[in-house]
């Protein structure tokens, strides 16, 4: 019997690219496969075991005979290719509309609502890298005290200020304003502060991020547990995430490896219900800088640390390894990419094969809302019967 879901979000680790990829602009985008052959091969034989070459041709990950846990890639139904919609998705909740982006940064009328009710001017809003923006904008911003505004790829409206300028507490404050005002067809899925410090010419941003999400606009499988009495514990952004909605406790992390040594703690403890992880570091810091290596590093490493997350799960735990997006580092473009993701299932006691390619990552909430006999899961499709 199933007592407690594992899910572990690579964020980023795309398995090629989807049918409809060019209406992304994402032809040729695979970010696990362009990856390991850029690299002359990844070195992951403990995802391996569980049958990752057998999803994928992924150089130095070859396919095993008797993989000890299921195996395939899962199509995105919504529409979008964001972390906000893949992670929703994930937990039974297919988004039709996606959310906003600008290419050509905030229209007039958005910032000029914005500038007027935090008082003060703005600098940027423009699409840019958050490490070179406040490089390029740092020293006017200590000079005027205006906050820098800037965007990505993705749906974000993200706020720079260098901490002794504008006090966190004020930052928060002008990111939640802008929350508020950022509704309708301007309703990005993410408000984010990014606070810095330093002297022109050696900016650092500091780990006082603070994410404003959309809620949710109707309950996932996290509400459902959380309703039925089981704990929902989120690790990294999994409450900025989902805004709260249905998390019942989240523990921060610091990096990749910190996320899976707060995960392999939880999974110690006398514990049911649902443990979320997310590991940005693949996205974050590699995927959207285009760091080939340290992406690849970074998987590597991960794979190193598996056997610990094994080796503490009890017999009735079943870990779910999947992604929300892609984001190939080996492209030209630094936004995210519309890939298939891969899924590995495991635990102490399931027979390893092939699941059939998934047609929404809604199987996964589907999954779990059919272990724990919820019924509420409207989305996707169970595959209990093979755990």
């Amino acid at each position: 019997m199933i007592e407690r879901a594992i899910i572990i979000v690579l964020d980023s680790v795309g398995a090629g690219e989807m049918p409809d990829a060019a209406e992304y602009g994402d032809v040729g985008s695979d970010t696990l496969g362009n990856i390991a052959r850029k690299m002359g091969g990844l070195k992951m034989p403990n995802l391996a075991k569980l049958g990752l070459g057998n999803i994928h041709d992924i150089q130095g990950v070859p396919p095993v005979e008797e993989p000890t846990g299921l195996f395939c890639k899962m199509s995105e139904a919504s529409k979008g290719k964001d972390t906000t919609i893949g992670h929703w998705e994930i937990a039974g909740l297919i988004t039709t509309n996606p959310f906003p982006t600008y290419p050509d940064g905030f229209p007039e009328e958005v910032i000029k609502a914005f500038e007027e009710a935090i008082g003060t001017k703005t600098l940027g809003n423009y699409p840019a890298s958050g490490t070179v923006i406040i490089d390029d904008l740092g020293e006017e911003h200590m000079k005027t005290g205006y906050p820098i505004v800037y965007t990505s790829a993705d749906s974000v409206f993200q706020i720079a200020a260098h901490e002794e300028i504008i006090p966190i507490p004020r930052l928060y404050e002008i990111c939640e304003i802008a929350r508020k005002l950022l509704k309708g067809e301007h309703m990005v899925s993410r408000v984010i502060a990014r606070p810095f410090i330093g002297q022109p010419g050696s900016f650092s941003r500091t780990g006082n991020r603070h994410d404003y999400a959309v809620t949710p606009p109707e309950k996932t499988v996290l509400n459902h547990l959380q309703d039925a009495g089981y704990p929902v514990i989120g690790v990294g952004k999994i409450r900025d995430i989902f805004n709260g909605y249905g998390v019942t406790d989240n523990h921060k992390m610091k990096d990749n490896i910190n996320g899976l040594e707060v995960t392999e703690e939880l999974l110690k403890q006398d514990t049911k219900g649902l443990i979320f992880t997310n590991l940005v570091d693949f996205d974050m810091k590699f995927g959207h800088r285009n760091d080939v290596k340290g992406y690849a590093d970074a998987l590597e490493a991960m794979d190193v640390f598996m056997p610990r997350i094994f080796e503490a799960m009890k017999p009735t735990d079943v870990l779910f390894i999947t992604a929300d997006h892609g984001c190939d580092p080996t492209t030209p473009s630094t936004d995210h990419s519309r890939e298939y993701v891969p899924l590995l299932v495991w635990s102490k006691t399931l027979k390893g094969g092939a699941l059939e390619t998934r047609q929404t990552f809604a199987d996964i909430a589907a999954t779990i809302d059919d272990i724990f006999g919820l019924g509420k899961v409207k989305a996707g499709t169970s595959f209990k019967d093979r755990l």
